[in-house]
């Protein structure tokens, strides 16, 4: 049985929802278990397009960048306001003022709090979660193969990277892609390709580095990068890979925890579908949203997921979550770790 040093999964990632106010500024609050300041808050209307918004407290606030979107980082006043204690604030923008309901997911790193970190060829600024496997990197492009300091003390599983400068794809490295040449968009369907030494160097991810090429994905000279890195924490968080069966009986997915988050994407053309706990809290889970896409969520009954006490469940047959023979990478992280670390087990939906 699984066991965790991270009892409570709330005090390092909360999914969230909101409405929004109406050309007013606003603060909010979140629920789980802990109070939660958070770094990375990604957000996205759930009733109508509008693309999805990610703000974190490395780059500072009201600078936003878009999963669906390949457009350099912009400024957004009135936008994300703060990081807050247990919560954020925006201003007057479409991140909180025009009406409807918002989903968010939050990520805590180290309190915005940054340092200067030279395990790499390129010295890189990070700051780290290391009991939760999450750090948020940035650096400058140096336009040739370059290894950067990641602060997590041991080897990310996901690494999403952004230009911050320049308007270009999304890189996704994912330990469960064919090998470390091979790249996946998180701003596209795209199947994933071989990028050869041009994003990753065709090197995986150390405890103390992660690798980039000359592409001017992850690397382009002079320009600014993002990269959130992740790395498998036992009872939170987990990055794999599953096989679809075809049938609306499918797959099941061990995490060791009862998720509260779920990320998935064929390694083939695909949708990347996003589920969580506070959107559906009851299974069937059918509402997802797509991080490529500035669709509004979708709720069609016969494409969701169950949301277990020890994994998920696909339910659905549909070829972008699983077609029959095809691999799906994903990625999950916690609402109950299956057994805390002093033995006792959580409970199913």
């Amino acid at each position: 049985m699984a066991y965790t040093n991270i009892d409570d999964p709330s005090a390092h990632f909360q999914a969230f929802t909101y409405s929004g106010t109406s050309n007013t500024a606003a603060s909010y609050t979140f629920t789980g278990n802990s109070n939660m300041k958070p770094d990375l808050v990604w957000l996205k209307q759930r009733g109508y397009s509008d693309s999805h918004y990610l703000f974190d407290s490395s780059r500072g606030v009201e600078k936003a960048i878009y999963s669906n979107l390949t457009n350099a980082e912009a400024f957004h006043n009135s936008s994300l306001t703060s990081f807050d204690t247990n919560g954020f604030s925006v201003g007057l923008s479409n991140v909180g003022s025009g009406g409807g309901t918002y989903a968010t997911w939050n990520f805590k790193a180290n309190g915005g709090t940054t340092s200067s970190n030279t395990d790499g060829a390129t010295t890189s600024t990070v700051q780290a979660n290391t009991d939760a496997g999450f750090s948020i990197v940035t650096y400058t492009g140096t336009g040739s193969a370059t290894t950067l300091g990641h602060g997590l003390g041991v080897s990310p599983a996901v690494l999403i990277v952004k230009n911050r400068s320049s308007a270009l794809d999304w890189a996704v490295y994912h330990k469960n892609l064919t090998d470390a040449g091979y790249v996946i968009a998180i701003n596209s369907t795209d199947a994933q390709v071989d990028s050869g030494t041009n994003r990753w160097n065709h090197t995986d991810p150390t405890s103390s580095v992660f690798s980039v090429g000359s592409g001017q994905q992850t690397n382009q000279s002079g320009d600014s990068l993002v990269a959130y890195c992740f790395a498998e924490k036992q009872g939170y968080s987990k990055f794999g890979s599953y096989v679809g069966n075809g049938n609306d009986n499918g797959p099941f997915i061990y995490t060791g925890f009862k998720p509260a988050f779920v990320l998935t994407k064929g390694t083939n053309v695909s949708q990347w579908r996003l589920y969580d706990s506070a959107r559906s809290p009851n299974n069937v889970n059918i509402n997802r949203l797509f991080p490529y896409s500035s669709s509004a969520e979708a709720t069609d009954t016969d494409a969701g997921i169950d949301m277990l006490s020890n994994g998920f469940k696909i339910r659905g047959s549909g070829g972008d979550y699983n077609a029959s023979g095809t691999t799906y990478i994903y990625m999950a992280f916690a609402d109950n770790p299956l057994v805390t670390s002093t033995g006792i087990p959580t409970t199913a939906r």
